[in-house]
């Protein structure tokens, strides 16, 4: 199964979009990475990176993550990891992690939870 990491300036945020996914995906195989190791807002290289590892089953692992130095954390790490097939999907936060959940729980690849993750950008909430 692919695991799918949430990483995000904040702890709250990061394990509240895990919880929201976990109610139409509940075995996903889904991280949080958010906040400093003290609680406090920020990101952490040891944070997103342990939970890369630890989501690593051998079919890849997906980050998911809100913004600014969340994504240039989370690219320092995935040029620093080795044995891990990693990836920073682009695509927005809740509404890709949604899908990521319910894809990757469906047994989806890797390639086909991205090309359906590219597809969330045409999602409208509005007519």
């Amino acid at each position: 199964m692919v695991g799918i990491v949430i990483v995000s300036h904040s702890c709250t945020l990061a394990e509240g979009v895990v919880e929201l996914c976990r109610m139409t995906a509940p075995n996903a195989n889904m991280l949080a990475a958010g906040g400093m190791e003290d609680g406090g807002l920020g990101t952490s290289y040891e944070k997103i990176k342990g939970a890369v590892e630890c989501a690593d089953e051998g079919d890849g692992v997906l980050i998911l993550a809100d913004m600014g130095s969340s994504v240039m954390t989370a690219e320092m790490v995935l040029e620093d990891l080795e044995g891990v097939k990693a990836e920073l999907a682009d695509c927005p936060l809740v509404e890709g992690a949604v899908v990521a959940a319910i894809s990757s729980a469906a047994g989806q690849s890797m390639e086909d939870i991205k090309d359906s993750l590219g597809k969330v950008w045409e999602s409208r909430k509005l007519a």
